[in-house]
């Protein structure tokens, strides 16, 4: 991530025995990248949240226990120990514990990869540090300190609407339906992250990828496509919203099954 150095920040650095303030948020940024550290912590810090750091994943791991963080962020790319392998074993300790990535690749495998193995959501370098701030409102938000994030379920159910993400499958009322992959995979991840707003263009870099040469016109066809099939007749849920100038959002409550 590219930015200006910003040395002032509120919260402390990686070591740091400052005591907690139990009115802000308690954010663990890991980070081998000093710069982006200090850069990000000013940031985030000066938005009212209690930032906390680690160099690595090992690093991040041991002060879990003593810092105990409403959130982490997690960089991908880290020595000793990188943001996945971190991922895995915090969901292995914590699986409540909501998860940020940091990635450096914009290829659909990348988020796939991200979002299977348990992470609540992930940002691709360069990024402004304010998305950022809004992608970490919107997780904290959603999640709730001793439940698992929808993000590591396997199975997610909306009144008459169930999804089995490992098999790939969707039941209404009971029966199996048929989704295209990419419009399972959209459905999938609206899902995952009820009541938020996408834009068609965070869509379109979520589902299909930064090496995807489509239009946000591909966003909305399959939308129209998960409509058709989940159903909007007269005394149905509407599932998914339209949101005038802004993209989408899946409407309604979802628990993990």
């Amino acid at each position: 991530m590219t930015g200006s150095h910003i040395p002032s920040f509120a919260s402390g650095s990686a070591g740091s025995a400052e005591p907690a303030d139990p009115a802000r948020q308690r954010i663990l940024l890991v980070d081998d990248d000093e710069t982006i550290r200090e850069h990000l912590g000013g940031v985030l810090s000066r938005s009212g949240l209690d930032v906390r750091m680690a160099a690595n994943g090992a690093e991040a791991l041991e002060r879990l226990d003593e810092e105990e963080p409403d959130l982490v962020i997690l960089d991908v790319m880290m020595p000793v120990m990188d943001g996945r392998e971190a991922l895995r074993r915090i969901r292995e300790r914590h699986e409540w514990l909501p998860v940020i990535l940091l990635t450096q690749v914009g290829e659909s495998f990348e988020r796939a990869s991200a979002l299977d193995e348990g992470a609540d959501d992930y940002l691709n370098k360069p990024f402004d540090p304010h998305e950022l701030l809004a992608r970490i409102r919107a997780v904290l938000r959603r999640s709730s300190r001793g439940s698992a994030p929808l993000s590591t379920s396997s199975t997610l159910t909306s009144g008459e609407l169930r999804i089995d993400r490992t098999a790939r499958r969707i039941f209404v009322g009971g029966k199996e339906d048929q989704l295209t992959p990419r419009a399972f995979a959209l459905l999938e991840y609206l899902m995952a992250h009820p009541g938020e707003v996408f834009t068609r263009e965070r869509l379109l870099q979520t589902v299909w990828g930064f090496d995807a040469i489509v239009t946000t016109r591909a966003v909305d066809h399959r939308i129209a496509e998960i409509r058709r099939v989940i159903g909007s007749a007269d005394g149905s849920p509407t599932y998914i919203e339209t949101v005038p100038s802004l993209g989408y959002r899946f409407a309604q409550k979802v628990e993990r099954s």
